[in-house]
């Protein structure tokens, strides 16, 4: 069934209010305790599921140091800046915990296991573009294709293997949450639990800031990030596709890898994987900028009451240009294998552009590939993900009147 009619990105579901008035009230009578966004805090949490020597393994001093750092400038960005309601202070909190945790979880495999950071990996195939460009589509019909592998869903967000695996189970119940908070969520995104996602979760996992811009108002940090060098981040990434792939036994295929925030930061990713080949997406940039903004607003509104639509739009606006800046100077200076996709032309013939990107990339198209891809293509097409589109234009008739009284 298509979600329900959405009024404007600043509504939010009345499940929300209902979880944010639970709460409080919780708090107010000492029933919980109100979540803490404290480094020491979070940290000291994190312990004590998993012992300090998981802080052991393959990193040097320096990577947890800008681990910490990031941690903390993160931290005090959310308290400062956020303006978190109860629900956004809640997932916050737990939000860090567990990304605290994964690491500390992450050290000690990787102390008992060395092998595992060190695996010999195919070849990947990198999709590089703007948020709402076309990506998520060209990496799930790649993705469908069995000569490539590709992320779980479930692997990206809980990135330490375990057996029984039941992190599908957990993810499950994690989207089944969201989608009650959220009853536009597979509209804006299609999930599911196992099936093919971009690597979110592992930039995420190494406090990446793409993950948490997109659902927070964290300028601060946003803006320390794209300052430094994110080479820690995605030599922590490398570590944990070696482990996924070694894991699943499919490091002889091709992985597809997918996040865009990869348009940022192009050199650091190719200098982790210099023989990738890659794929650059384009659409044009007033329908990325609306597109995005209402990605990011449907985020913050669940989590704070003070959203500011002019701001986000501002913001998604300076951030294509800042990506576009950086790719397009990466991209000049990379000389490897690459395809260009362009959005309209992929909706106008998708299979005709996708033979085309295989050529060019040297791949093979075969007929199982055909197949594959046109099943992808039919989920695709039935995928409450087609209704975005639709709502950002009943978005944009909306006059201030309305948006004003939708905030408040």
């Amino acid at each position: 069934m298509p979600p329900p009619p959405r009024p404007h990105p600043l509504a939010r579901s009345p499940h929300v209010e209902r979880v944010c008035g639970w709460l409080e009230k919780s708090w107010a009578r000492g029933i919980t305790d109100v979540p803490s966004l404290d480094t020491d805090v979070l940290w000291g949490k994190a312990l004590r599921d998993v012992p300090a020597e998981g802080e052991r393994g393959p990193r040097s001093e320096g990577e947890m140091a800008d681990f910490r750092l990031r941690l903390e400038v993160l931290s005090e960005s959310l308290q400062s800046e956020a303006r978190l309601n109860a629900l956004g202070l809640t997932m916050a909190h737990g939000q860090l915990v567990r990304v605290i945790r994964q690491r500390l979880e992450l050290g000690e495999l990787w102390s008992e296991q060395p092998d595992l950071v060190h695996a010999e990996l195919a070849p990947p195939i990198i999709i590089v573009g703007q948020m709402r460009s076309g990506t998520t589509r060209v990496h799930r019909l790649l993705a469908a294709d069995p000569q490539f592998a590709a992320t779980r869903f479930c692997d990206s967000w809980h990135p330490v293997p375990r057996r029984p695996d039941t992190r599908p189970a957990w993810s499950a119940l994690t989207l089944l949450f969201a989608r009650t908070l959220d009853p536009w969520l597979d509209s804006i995104h299609p999930f599911g639990t196992t099936r093919p996602d971009e690597e979110l979760g592992w930039l995420a996992c190494a406090l990446d800031h793409c993950a948490y811009e997109a659902q927070w108002r964290v300028p601060s940090f946003t803006a320390f990030s794209e300052d430094r060098n994110p080479a820690p981040i995605y030599r922590e990434f490398g570590r944990i596709l070696r482990t996924d792939a070694t894991w699943h036994k499919n490091a002889n295929r091709p992985r597809v890898l997918k996040v865009p925030q990869f348009a940022e930061d192009l050199p650091a990713i190719l200098s982790e994987f210099p023989d990738a080949r890659v794929i650059v997406t384009k659409r044009c940039e007033d329908d990325l900028a609306s597109s995005a903004a209402s990605l990011v607003a449907n985020q913050m509104t669940m989590q704070s009451d003070a959203v500011d639509m002019e701001w986000i739009e501002n913001e998604v606006s300076r951030k294509i240009a800042l990506r576009d800046n950086r790719m397009e100077a990466a991209l000049a200076e990379s000389s490897g294998p690459r395809a260009h996709v362009d959005f309209d032309a992929l909706g106008g013939d998708w299979e005709g552009e996708m033979r085309r990107v295989y050529g060019v990339l040297d791949l093979e198209f075969t007929g199982v590939t055909a197949s594959a891809m046109r099943d992808e293509q039919a989920r695709s097409a039935a995928s409450p993900h087609r209704h975005h589109a639709k709502q950002r234009d009943e978005f944009s008739d909306i006059s201030s009147d309305q948006v004003s009284k939708a905030a408040d």
